[in-house]
């Protein structure tokens, strides 16, 4: 049997999972529960890590901002770079699609830089990208 294929794991699942009561909280907890246990194979980038510890350090929460940063390391199979070409094609998306913000496209760039076409996220911006199909929590 072949391994799924790996998918891109966004910050609001890791946010969400830790978060006080949400809607989202228990299908986030339940999606890293199938990461940890090998059904759903995962990458991230260093943008999603920069999120993650300017979010927490912001709110003065550095205990979070760690075990959350470190959290992600560990269920990521790969941390991708965010490169000058990820960039460049994060410029590109952006004109197209106004309605995506900045670090979505970014995400959405590195995703198609490395062939990546699924990503785990509450962001419904994702869903207004050609090529990216969003799995939202449930």
């Amino acid at each position: 049997m072949n391994p799924p294929a790996l998918s891109f794991m966004d910050a609001n699942v890791i946010m969400y999972a830790i978060g006080g009561v949400h809607p989202y909280r228990e299908p986030c907890v339940m999606l890293l529960q199938k990461i940890k246990s090998g059904e759903v194979r995962v990458v991230s980038n260093t943008e999603v890590l920069r999120e993650i510890l300017y979010r927490y350090f912001s709110i003065k929460k550095p205990f979070i901002a760690e075990s959350a940063y470190t959290s992600l390391v560990e269920l990521c199979e790969q941390i991708l770079p965010v490169t000058l070409k990820d960039m460049q094609r994060a410029l590109e998306l952006l004109k197209r699609n106004p309605d995506v913000t900045p670090r979505d496209a970014v995400h959405a760039a590195t995703m198609i830089h490395n062939g990546i076409k699924k990503i785990h996220s509450t962001d419904p911006h994702f869903d207004r990208i050609p090529g990216i199909r969003r799995i939202k929590p449930a």
